[in-house]
């Protein structure tokens, strides 16, 4: 299937540049009405508190947003219709199946399209953030999931201790827009290679830093290529992004921890998205990686 290269103009470029100041300000607009709702939350023992519910917040305003900006991306990728970043009418890849780790989940955002696979058996969604973990479970009542989904409301790093899941013993593991904000990337990401089975398949949708080099560990240029100055930018950026977004990281090396250090991998099916503009402030990685 071709891929069709795109012009693009000044406007497009300005506006992408600009993404992530608009973002920031939009952010920072549900700050004051989280303080308002609970002053308390200004007591510096509360600071934790505050973060995550101001940005619990800020994404149950924002995140139909992005899903629906998303989707035509994400809903392919876990029916196993997107190979080498673009989609096919039919499947390269079987579904999500059996038992599933769903990554930082939020509010439930996919859940109405994990409903509808129906290789799935179990569901572990794995997610920390207390205020996103209390709404994630009046999601799965509402997608009809009860029974199928269970919420667990830690991180990675304690998924075996709390949530009594083994190595080795998850068939497909999903994260879509969550690896930029977990703590200690290398590690996790490692973890999540650990738990699956051999044959076992991650399907991952991230946003990542800059291309502007190879593919790690595979000796081939991404495409499109981007200026060394546009990584510049997004490290300048970066300094304010994670205080505004949850900790969510821009510059993270995503695809390095997830082809170098996660472990060995038997099939690598990883690229951008076709089309992807070479000015993207957020670019994106989206594929299928087989244990």
């Amino acid at each position: 299937m071709p891929v069709m290269k795109q012009e693009y103009s000044l406007w497009d470029i300005l506006t992408s540049l600009l993404f992530p100041q608009k973002f920031i300000l939009l952010s920072l607009t549900f700050l004051p009405r989280t303080i308002l709702s609970q002053p308390s939350l200004l007591l510096p023992w509360n600071l934790p508190h505050l973060k995550s519910l101001w940005f619990t917040r800020f994404w149950s305003f924002v995140g139909p947003q992005v899903r629906e900006n998303s989707s035509a991306l994400v809903i392919p990728l876990l029916s196993g219709h997107i190979s080498r970043g673009i989609t096919h009418p039919s499947p390269i890849h079987p579904p999500l199946s059996g038992t599933v780790l769903e990554i930082g989940p939020g509010s439930g955002m996919w859940l109405p399209t994990l409903s509808q696979i129906p290789s799935i058996t179990k569901i572990y969604g794995v997610e920390p953030n207390e205020g996103n973990a209390a709404s994630l479970r009046q999601t799965v009542k509402t997608a009809g999931l009860e029974g199928r989904y269970n919420v667990i409301p830690v991180g990675i790093e304690d998924l075996e201790a709390v949530a009594h899941i083994e190595k080795g013993s998850v068939d497909s593991v999903m994260t879509v827009m969550c690896l930029c904000s977990i703590p200690e990337p290398q590690k996790n990401i490692k973890m999540l290679y650990e738990y699956l089975k051999p044959g076992g398949k991650l399907y991952v949708y991230e946003h990542v830093k800059t291309f502007d080099g190879e593919l790690p560990g595979q000796g081939e240029p991404w495409e499109p290529k981007q200026p060394k100055w546009l990584g510049w930018y997004q490290s300048f950026m970066n300094i304010f992004w994670p205080h505004f977004v949850g900790g969510c990281e821009m510059c993270r090396d995503t695809s390095k921890y997830l082809l170098q250090d996660a472990g060995p991998w038997q099939e690598v099916d990883l690229a951008q998205p076709a089309n992807s503009p070479w000015f993207q402030t957020m670019p994106h990685i989206i594929g299928v990686l087989t244990k």
